[in-house]
């Protein structure tokens, strides 16, 4: 039996995180100069380092240290959380952009947290 070892592109948090990531980039890559130079920037920086936390998590060796990443992505999904609330108060995205942008960070949230206890279960060191 062949042993099936976990592929980044086998987690979901991770799929969910980078599709969401190239979705506001889409909008922000609209956006005047001002409004892409400050809130944009911003924003995009917190929503792509969702994913590549998990990714950089994934890729360090001990649980400890793939740990300390997941939660980083944690982080970095709140802050997106107020981002988008700015923005849709600022008029930057329309409701179905904030709505969208919303739910798919609320469906990661749980699944980041999955993966935390996944990893603080099944790896020993």
């Amino acid at each position: 039996m062949e042993k099936k070892f976990l592929n980044l592109k086998d987690i979901d948090c991770y799929i969910l995180s980078y599709r969401l990531s190239n979705y506001v980039w889409e909008i922000i890559i609209k956006w005047d100069y001002f409004t892409k130079n400050s809130i944009g920037s911003q924003f995009t920086r917190a929503i792509d380092s969702i994913s590549a936390n998990i990714a950089e998590g994934f890729g360090r060796y001990n649980k400890k240290d793939k740990i300390k990443f997941y939660r980083y992505s944690i982080g970095s999904l709140y802050e997106c959380l107020d981002w988008n609330q700015k923005s849709i108060k600022r008029k930057l995205i329309t409701q179905d952009e904030y709505n969208f942008i919303f739910e798919n960070l609320q469906k990661i949230k749980p699944e980041i947290y999955s993966l935390i206890n996944y990893t603080d279960s099944k790896l020993k060191f």
